[in-house]
């Protein structure tokens, strides 16, 4: 016989934590060993001499605050066990701060009859992501990396002068250096001196893959405000 998941809850509920432990209690291959209402009851359950849980069942709003997110992070560390977090609706700016807190599974409460496949799925490390936290977290991702672009973009707009990005322009626009010297009245070593220099801020080996890191981060499209 298969030994039981070890199972805690955190829920401020009364009734919807004594319908979930009846409810879990009652499934094949589970043992509840506690319940807990509040951070002060979990560290007391999770540093007692009973035995560590499996999984640990956490609803993120505690007394109307988001404090099961700390206390997943908390519980992870102290017990190791699988954090799946519960709520009531799908509060999708928390979803990624519990992911981030260690938690492997966000499930929505009204949903229950899904938590025991979940808690199963959780002590064999196999939690698929929801296609609520799935869809957060894409957004999340976008965000995240649009910000980095206009980060990258910001640091290359300082180390690019106008007069670079004005040369850069020409070589995306098939000029050749000589061509360049002729076209900004310059010499042809001037040109190839600006050139040595963008090199050197870009970390690239040539021109025209400097001019296509710049046109890709947007530079050239405004190279006409810069001057």
């Amino acid at each position: 016989m298969s030994e039981a998941i070890r199972i805690g809850i955190v829920e401020d509920d009364p009734d919807w934590r004594r319908g979930l432990a009846d409810y879990l209690a009652a499934e094949p291959g589970f043992q509840l060993l506690w319940t807990a209402s509040c951070g002060s009851e979990l560290r007391e359950a999770l540093h007692g001499d009973g035995d560590a849980p499996d999984v640990i069942l956490m609803d993120i709003m505690l007394d109307g605050r988001p404090e099961g997110i700390q206390l997943a992070e908390e519980a992870s560390l102290a017990s190791g066990a699988r954090i799946i977090m519960l709520t009531s609706m799908e509060e999708k700016e928390l979803i990624l701060q519990s992911f981030h807190a260690g938690a492997i599974d966000y499930q929505i409460k009204s949903s229950f009859e899904r938590l025991p496949d979940a808690i199963r799925q959780a002590y064999r490390k196999q939690s698929p992501i929801s296609p609520e936290a799935a869809e957060q977290l894409r957004e999340e991702f976008k965000r995240l990396k649009a910000l980095e672009r206009e980060f990258e973009a910001k640091k290359m707009s300082d180390l690019i002068t106008p007069s670079e990005l004005q040369l850069l322009g020409l070589i995306q626009e098939g000029y050749s250096q000589p061509q360049i010297a002729d076209k900004l009245f310059i010499t042809l070593r001037t040109v190839k001196n600006h050139v040595n220099h963008i090199l050197k801020k870009l970390g690239v080996d040539g021109s025209k893959e400097a001019a296509a890191k710049v046109k890709e981060m947007g530079l050239l499209d405004h190279k006409n405000e810069r001057k």
